[in-house]
């Protein structure tokens, strides 16, 4: 018995899906609890209903569907996220609920039956545009946030979570974290250019590096830019414009695995004439190596002091973000690496740089991921592009990895019951 998926179907959904806060230009634009998403969210109920899922929402809107298994016990859970950026791509995501969903329609077309029980779930506001933080979802499922700090976070039109669940109709009652997964698999495109340039097909994720996001502001003393000599300025911009630099040189100097972001610029008053009085960055900090991570922080703490007393200005710093490394769970990259090779595709093992459910959910249980290349790195981007050929290959891979965790307990025509566990 040979179950394989149906890649016809697979790109029918996600292109459907697709349509759901289209841009003109390609790509969409579904950002998370707006009138976009509830438009995903029912798509997405209604595709679970057809496939006789026993669907439930809990208390921050993570939709959750079930397909019971042979066994009551704890279920293989196959999850992402259907909310995008504001410029985003068909795949990001939603191509790991999709695939979710295919991988039921085939078990139900070859009528197998798994010892345990496999659950979709698509979380929300994993991308974090609408409100922080991001991977929401996912962090309250696994107790990382409490439900009613969640709902009561503002976003940047002035709404709550709260208030937005209840209006799209997705203020769940099932309890949060209801189910505790056996196991959590995700596949996602990679969202860079390391398996493309390396001509490999599948990304064995070995973990996701650690984030640190941090905003900085300068204080100095705004002052005629032609009438105050350089030495007597306290100039915002030119200290934050040394640090960006200086912060950026030590990134490098720690190895290639450390990478280093200076993502947002805001001057104040921002006049050509003017010598800045404020300057406001965003400094992203990511390796998949905790003490590495605390290291360039540590420098580039020590660099703010340096450069603030030699400016003469005032430094003050808010963190955005900070979450650990995650290593995923030995075992089972061990068998999606293996299962990829019986398979036949060239495979490397990597960590993820950005971050995702996955990360979350390793909380709770062991957990992996799969990566297909994304065309010439892009993401976030309204040309985001995997061919069917790659997503074919990952969702494969996918559902090989789901039948060895849930176990194969029968099938129409069989004789006797499989043995896979």
């Amino acid at each position: 018995m040979t179950v394989q998926i149906d890649i016809d179907r697979l790109m029918g959904r996600i292109f459907a899906l697709g349509k759901v806060g289209a841009l003109q230009d390609g790509g969409v634009c579904r950002l998370a609890l707006t009138d976009e998403d509830k438009q995903g969210r029912d798509l997405l109920v209604d595709w679970m209903t057809a496939l006789a899922l026993d669907i439930h929402i809990d208390g921050v809107g993570n939709i959750i569907g079930i397909r019971k298994g042979r066994k009551d016990n704890a279920p293989v859970m196959i999850g992402s996220h259907i909310d995008s950026v504001a410029t985003g791509g068909l795949y990001d995501g939603a191509l790991g609920v999709l695939s979710g969903l295919e991988i039921v329609a085939a078990l139900n077309d070859h009528g197998v039956e798994t010892q345990r029980p496999i659950v979709v779930v698509a979380f929300t506001n994993e991308e974090g545009v609408r409100f922080a933080p991001d991977m929401l979802g996912s962090l309250v499922y696994a107790d990382g946030l409490s439900l009613e700090e969640a709902l009561g976070i503002t976003g940047i039109d002035g709404t709550t979570v709260g208030d937005d669940l209840a209006r799209i109709g997705y203020a769940g009652d099932w309890p949060v974290g209801g189910i505790q997964p056996h196991a959590y698999l995700e596949l996602h495109i990679e969202q860079g250019p390391v398996l493309e340039t390396e001509a490999a097909e599948i990304g064995v994720v070995e973990g996701v590096q650690g984030i640190s996001w941090t905003e900085i502001t300068f204080d100095g003393t705004s002052a005629h830019a032609g009438t105050t000599p350089m030495r007597l300025r306290h100039d915002a911009g030119r200290a934050a414009a040394e640090f960006s630099v200086e912060i950026t040189r030590l990134a490098e100097q720690m190895g290639e695995s450390q990478v280093c972001t200076i993502g947002a610029v805001e001057l104040h008053p921002n006049l050509v004439n003017v010598v800045p009085e404020r300057a406001v960055i965003t400094l992203d900090l990511r390796n998949p190596d905790e003490e590495r991570l605390k290291a360039v922080e540590a420098g580039a703490a020590e660099l703010l002091d340096r450069i603030a007393e030699r400016r003469e200005v005032g430094v003050k710093t808010r963190k955005l973000a900070r979450f650990e490394p995650v290593a995923f769970a030995p075992a089972i990259v061990d068998s999606i690496e293996a299962h990829a090779a019986k398979l036949g595709y060239s495979s490397r093992r990597m960590y993820a740089g950005a971050g995702h459910d996955a990360q979350m959910i390793a909380r709770m249980c062991p957990a992996g991921m799969i990566f297909i290349p994304s065309k010439n790195g892009l993401s976030h981007n309204v040309t985001e592009y995997s061919a069917p050929e790659e997503i074919a290959r990952g969702a494969g891979l996918l559902l090989e990895a789901v039948l060895d965790l849930a176990g194969v307990a029968k099938a129409t025509g069989d004789t006797q019951e499989a043995t896979r566990q």
